[in-house]
């Protein structure tokens, strides 16, 4: 990591809006897709980070991209980020590594994290059936080495590859309960984060689960939880329930839309001027 650097001063800095932990923030951290739906190289990510760069906490590399890119750009894009002060997660390529090999290869993979720049290693299950001790060892692998390890736990097995509605509502979906008990493992074994999964709560079904979140909230509270709401009807809703400190998980080309919602300077007919703080 670079020397932090003091934010600049913003431009209508005389105009109020709804104050905001600087970073490293522990609270409505906003992590960004990185490439996936289309490309993101360094010259594009540098105009998102010198723009909007105060308001990313992270980029996450979704659907193993980077195993498509060179190293040495992989390199580049994880210290780009660094130089402003965003952390860099994997997104969840261990599934494919873990269908792959054993615990060789899941050590090469993380040893690569490691040298390539990568800040926190996500530890999906959507597609593959892994038991929570198995689970709960690859994030003491991954603290070992140094990493933040970050479980993403959901309620819809086959969730994270666009896999049709209709598949997904053929599979089911599990009792949240099970799913925020063995949240509550990860965190108690020191995991950084949990992402919650959107597909079953509020992507790829007819009517949103909104008792999920609130079940996880309740049990787990939002300082430790990352939902996912890369639609912007979702993380609206998210910010008018939850409040403008609850973290998100949206695409890059939402950032300036969920800031903007986020600080309480635009919205909808629904929002604007109603997401407010007070730090008293």
């Amino acid at each position: 990591m670079t020397t932090r650097r003091e934010p600049e001063p913003r431009a209508f800095d005389f105009v109020r809006l709804n104050e905001r932990e600087a970073k490293p923030r522990t609270r409505g951290i906003t992590e960004i897709r990185g490439p996936y739906y289309s490309a993101l190289g360094h010259n594009s990510l540098t105009d998102i980070l010198t723009t909007m760069g105060p308001w990313v906490d992270a980029l996450k590399f979704a659907g193993g991209s980077f195993a498509l890119m060179p190293r040495r750009v992989v390199r580049e894009l994880t210290e780009l980020c660094h130089q402003h002060d965003v952390l860099v997660s994997t997104g969840g390529f261990i599934e494919h590594v873990l269908a792959r090999g054993g615990k060789e290869l899941v050590g090469r993979y993380i040893v690569e994290c490691r040298e390539l720049g990568f800040d926190i290693v996500e530890l999906s299950a959507g597609f593959v059936t892994l038991p929570t001790d198995d689970w709960l060892r690859l994030v003491e692998r991954v603290q070992q080495a140094g990493l933040k390890a970050k479980p993403e736990v959901g309620i819809q097995f086959g969730a994270g590859g666009g896999t049709a509605a209709a598949e997904l509502a053929a599979e089911g979906t599990q009792d949240p309960a099970w799913a925020i008990a063995r949240a509550k493992r990860f965190l108690d074994a020191g995991a950084y984060q949990i992402m919650i999964e959107s597909e079953g709560i509020t992507e790829s079904v007819e009517r949103w689960r909104t008792d999920v979140p609130a079940k996880f909230i309740a049990a787990l509270g939002t300082e430790k939880l990352m939902f996912e709401a890369a639609d912007p009807a979702v993380f609206s809703w998210y910010v008018t329930n939850y409040g403008p400190e609850v973290n998100l998980f949206v695409d890059h080309s939402q950032i300036v839309q969920l800031e903007a919602l986020r600080s309480g300077l635009w919205g909808t007919k629904a929002t604007w001027g109603r997401v407010v703080t007070f730090k008293g």
